[in-house]
């Protein structure tokens, strides 16, 4: 789909920390901006091509001249994709009319409503990460990642696991092995951002989709959140968004 349809409802869908159950392909094609991915910030431009392994966190901006397109691959998906994120920046004409035109041929399969096109769509997500592989292989940034980016990979890791259960940045420091210190100054290396930054960007990403797509009550979801309660949870919400529960609920 287009990358503008992601960002329907509000920036946040797309600038916010979260993650996803499905991998998912980016592929830009104008504009430029930044892009986080598993705690390590990059900046991405023309025809650069960023692959997000399920329940990886990420978040990136997008202007309004950045176009491109985003793919997903499907809950459950079996088939034999990249196990680490990648971010390619794709040079060569040759590989960029590829991947577009694969990307153009999994969409035309998908609204043509013709039999079997279910399957057709599935074959070419195949040959896509039959692409992933070969152009993976000679990014010139496949380079292992160093100690920083490795400990804010797992931090943001837990972070996903456990974002619900009201802990601190002490409590997921602790779990890693390493002082809240030394945490926030890899995150702060890594991406930019402090790790608190990342946990409450993350807590109120979820809050915002619990609000916007289902009628739960307020303290129903400040509980699930692991906040100790509704008042609390109002006022970090407002902090971190300028609106109350009830406000963003109504405006959305």
């Amino acid at each position: 789909m287009p990358l503008s349809r992601l960002a329907a409802g509000g920036r946040w869908r797309i600038e916010a920390m979260r993650s996803i159950s499905e991998p998912l392909l980016l592929w830009f094609t104008r504009g430029q901006g930044r892009i986080t991915v598993g705690g390590v910030t990059r900046g991405y431009g023309v025809h650069n091509a960023v692959f997000i392994p399920a329940g990886t966190m990420y978040g990136y901006e997008a202007g309004p001249q950045t176009y491109g397109s985003a793919v997903f691959f499907g809950r459950g998906c079996t088939l034999d994709l990249p196990a680490a994120p990648l971010h390619l920046r794709v040079r060569d004409v040759g590989p960029q009319a590829e991947l577009s035109g694969l990307i153009d041929n999994i969409q035309r399969e998908l609204e043509s409503g013709r039999p079997g096109a279910d399957r057709a769509a599935r074959h070419h997500l195949g040959l896509l990460g039959v692409w992933l592989e070969r152009n993976g292989e000679t990014a010139p940034d496949g380079r292992k990642p160093d100690a920083a980016r490795r400990l804010a990979a797992r931090y943001t890791e837990l972070l996903e696991d456990e974002f619900r259960s009201g802990k601190g940045v002490s409590d997921y420091a602790r779990a890693l092995g390493v002082t809240p210190t030394h945490l926030t100054r890899v995150c702060n290396q890594t991406c930019g951002r402090s790790a608190s930054d990342l946990l409450h960007d993350r807590v109120i990403f979820e809050a915002r989709m619990m609000l916007s797509e289902t009628r739960l009550p307020i303290a129903h979801i400040a509980e699930a959140l692991g906040f100790t309660s509704a008042a609390y949870f109002t006022r970090a919400f407002q902090h971190r968004t300028g609106k109350t529960p009830s406000a963003f609920r109504r405006s959305g």
